[in-house]
């Protein structure tokens, strides 16, 4: 992807790489891999390139659509939709050789009246308290599958794998339970899976034969004691440059509704991303993005396009010098989260398609 603007997620596929092998170490050789590559592989755009793409013989997407657009891509093995889709989406499933996840009697009707052979997992309702199939009623859902609709898997999500044990366990008996019964009545099933990142992470007997590999992949934690337990290296950084930069006098109002009024002759450089771009307001006046090495305050509030910076005190500051909004070491993902009361996943999500990923090896 070319970079068009003065802003840029740098996506390493190094670390990517480096990743992938200390997940493959902690399942172990039998387990397949199935990379979740929907909100475009988390906000890193790595579900636009084929070649990383092609290592895997299944992905999971969460939506139709964008299974269509992997598809278009050129991806020709298995796509598998996460969340049942919807009834006028059937028409794009069989046209794109779409696999679905299903818990719902009337979808698996509709399914049915197409007379087309379309490949299913079979959701499960272990405890997430969503979607899915209740794990002692599998055997009635399973009675009423219509003859075209095929099982290639059965699936549960894990809610509290990060944080109670008790929970997880329960999960996980309902989910064999269900697995047993599935296999008496529809003999081997392709894939079977229950692990996303703290399943991986925490309950080896999650793993099955298939594991969906989320946040860790990207290299940021799914919970606080990640780190601890599996050696894996962030791959997305948030980086830009100062675009404009002036000397203003003590009591010169710095952006919307004058939220901010220097104190002192200063000088101010102007960043180019802002709220559209999924960089939020709630980093307005205060938090600090690094320029030649040091961190300095944003002032004024973020605007739509672009947010104002302090640099008064940075020797030689310039047009064109690097801005870093984080790096993964001296400000992290967990830091911008943590200041606006969210998660990791969250930040690197609603960075927006206005800004380009730059994919880089080291």
């Amino acid at each position: 992807m070319s970079i068009t603007r003065p802003i840029y997620m740098e996506i390493n596929l190094t670390n990517f790489q480096h990743n992938m092998a200390s997940i493959r170490e902690k399942i172990g050789p039998d387990v397949a891999i199935m990379p979740v590559i929907k909100a475009n592989a988390y906000g890193t755009y790595l579900n636009t390139r084929l070649d990383i793409l092609n290592q895997f013989d299944i992905v999971a997407v969460a939506t139709v659509d964008e299974g269509v657009f992997i598809r278009n891509l050129g991806y020709r093995r298995q796509i598998f939709v996460l969340n049942q889709p919807y009834a006028d989406e059937i028409e794009k499933i069989i046209a794109y050789n779409i696999i679905v996840g299903i818990s719902s009697y009337d979808f698996a009707r509709k399914l049915g009246e197409t007379g087309e052979p379309i490949k299913v997992h079979l959701e499960i309702g272990t405890g997430m308290g969503r979607t899915g199939v209740h794990p002692y009623r599998i055997d009635k859902y399973i009675e009423q599958l219509p003859s075209n609709v095929i099982v290639e898997g059965i699936y549960t999500h894990l809610s509290s794998a990060d944080i109670d044990d008790t929970y997880t366990l329960k999960q996980l008996k309902s989910f064999n339970a269900a697995v047993a019964t599935a296999r008496e009545m529809l003999g081997n099933i392709k894939y079977i899976h229950a692990a996303a990142s703290n399943g991986i992470v925490n309950f080896p007997d999650s793993h099955f034969n298939l594991v969906r590999t989320g946040i860790i992949m990207y290299g940021y934690a799914a919970a606080d004691d990640t780190l601890d337990k599996i050696d894996i290296k962030p791959i997305a950084s948030l980086k830009g440059t100062i675009t404009f930069l002036k000397t203003v006098n003590a009591g010169t109002s710095i952006g919307y509704s004058r939220s901010y009024i220097t104190k002192r002759e200063s000088k101010v450089a102007t960043v180019p991303i802002g709220y559209a771009d999924g960089f939020r307001r709630t980093y307005s006046n205060g938090w600090q993005v690094m320029i030649r090495g040091k961190k300095v305050p944003i002032i004024g509030k973020v605007c739509m396009d672009s947010f104002m910076v302090d640099v008064t005190d940075i020797e030689d500051v310039a047009l064109g010098d690097e801005v870093i909004i984080w790096d993964n070491e001296n400000i992290t993902v967990e830091q911008l989260a943590e200041h606006c009361d969210t998660i990791n996943y969250e930040i690197l999500c609603s960075i927006s398609d206005r800004v380009p990923r730059k994919f880089i090896m080291e």
